[in-house]
């Protein structure tokens, strides 16, 4: 009989027992903190450590048992977070604005849920510096294995700035509140769960817009998307927006002899200017192809005429045994 240990580890100097305190990672409830441990190689390079839940509210297994792919991105994202405060001395109280967000699987088998949460780790490399933009950027790259299981890679661009910097980046004062005064009227009806590829109603943040185009329709008091206020749309929402329009896209599509259900593998975000809360968040399909055993899609955010935001993904069923 195959055993399991309650607490696995991939290097015994990292553990996976508590997550770290949830304000390095900028998050208001413990539950959400996935991020665990890290550990300094070199100067610039880390171990991060971090434990995914065996099921999740809205980031819970697909059909066939494989571990959300959007993990990845708020793993990175938590990891950014946790390294620029707590390694790099980035005070508590600084704003971060991210540039863009890139991660790819290399082997989804490794994502198959089991009977113990699964123990992550990200080694990392922080480079500073690398932007060409007027504040200063900073990346973080990392190559994901999952106990012990090289399984895929991914990069975070961001900058992180005091709060008189970001308010005038921002010409604007306080964050609005959750009365509904900052957010953008509803204009149609919110796509069932299921199209989405969602178990909960309330986690849908699809609409089709009076145009017959796709629209976001994020609730301001959803416990996971918006975990504590904000005066913009978080990254993250924009990235359950796109994601959830790809489910909508590829749906009943399949690949391979097996017939087995795209699922996306591979996803690029550039972040080209704030998403507003009190206007809507526009999709525009610029690319839907084929590519290898499934499809690549390209999608521009807008609000207005401005583009807010590109994602580009892969959808394919490449190494989905489990």
């Amino acid at each position: 009989m195959q055993t399991h240990p309650v607490l696995p580890t991939v290097r015994p100097e990292l553990t996976f027992l508590q997550p770290i305190p949830r304000h390095f990672v900028h998050r208001a409830a413990m539950a959400e903190v996935f991020v665990t441990d890290a550990l300094q190689l070199e100067e610039d390079r880390f171990l991060v450590a971090a434990q995914w839940p065996r099921d999740h509210s809205l980031y819970h297994p697909d059909s066939l048992g494989f571990s959300d792919p959007l993990l990845i991105a708020e793993t990175l994202r938590q990891a950014s977070f946790y390294l620029a405060h707590h390694r790099y001395d980035i005070p508590l109280g600084h704003r971060f604005i991210g540039f863009g967000l890139s991660f790819e699987i290399t082997d989804r088998s490794a994502l198959h849920v089991g009977p113990i949460p699964l123990p992550v780790v990200l080694e990392t490399e922080w480079h500073r510096g690398q932007g060409q933009r007027r504040l200063s950027e900073v990346r973080l790259d990392a190559a994901l294995s999952i106990d012990g299981r090289p399984c895929g890679r991914g990069s975070l661009r961001l900058a992180a700035v005091d709060e008189r910097r970001y308010r005038l980046l921002r010409r604007r004062g306080a964050h609005p509140g959750r009365d509904g005064a900052g957010q953008s009227t509803p204009t149609g009806e919110r796509l069932p769960a299921q199209r989405v590829g969602r178990l909960r109603a309330k986690d849908s943040v699809l609409e089709r817009s009076a145009e017959g185009g796709w629209r976001m329709r994020a609730d301001l008091d959803h416990a996971i998307l918006f975990d504590h206020p904000v005066d913009h749309m978080p990254v993250m929402a924009q990235l359950e927006g796109a994601r959830q329009l790809g489910h909508l896209l590829t749906a009943g599509r399949t690949a391979g002899d097996r017939g087995r259900p795209l699922a996306l593998t591979r996803l690029d975000l550039d972040c080209l200017a704030f998403a507003e809360l009190d206007q809507p968040v526009d999709f525009a399909i610029r690319e839907q192809q084929p590519s290898g055993t499934g499809v690549r899609l390209l999608l521009d955010l807008r609000q207005g005429e401005t583009t807010v935001a590109t994602v580009a993904m892969t959808w394919s069923a490449a190494g989905a045994e489990a």
